[in-house]
């Protein structure tokens, strides 16, 4: 009886079997990293003033937002703001009474296409808006990223 078959049967199984291995994991990391979100996403634009110390934001396009869901997250030259807008608000510490649109809390709640809303950000805020001043405005869904916006003082 002769052996010389069996090497390279063992070999080519062998093979496979930790090419189906590296395949699963290669699969799982994959499919891990980027999980499904049902957060909506949006197409915002974002125009800064900073003479009067104010963030405008039109609602290019995208999915109709909830703005009691969302969180907004803003940076100055890449320092966050001493005090963060609490959407939606009508006053807040950090920012001037009555911003406009769905960021305030006295109208309809729902951010659609076409639809701008503002706020002003007050002088006992901190970092303040100046001339030349890079903005980084983050909108957010239970920690999932639905829109980030950055406009020049």
């Amino acid at each position: 009886m002769t052996d010389r078959a069996t090497s390279p049967v063992l070999g080519i199984v062998l093979l496979l079997v930790v090419t189906a291995a590296l395949a699963g994991t290669v699969a799982s990391v994959a499919f891990e990293a980027t999980p499904p979100s049902d957060a909506p996403r949006a197409a915002i634009d974002l125009r800064v003033d900073a003479d009067a110390n104010r963030l405008t934001f039109v609602h290019r396009g995208g999915e109709p937002l909830d703005v009691r869901d969302l969180s907004v997250r803003i940076r100055v030259d890449d320092t966050p703001l001493d005090a963060q807008p609490p959407v939606p608000f009508f006053s807040a510490r950090g920012f001037e009474p009555g911003p406009t649109g769905p960021l305030n809390s006295a109208t309809d709640p729902e951010w659609t296409a076409g639809e701008t809303a503002s706020f002003q950000l007050a002088g006992t805020n901190d970092p303040l808006i100046s001339e030349g001043s890079t903005v980084v405005v983050e909108f957010s869904v239970e920690d999932t990223i639905v829109a980030e916006v950055s406009g020049t003082g």
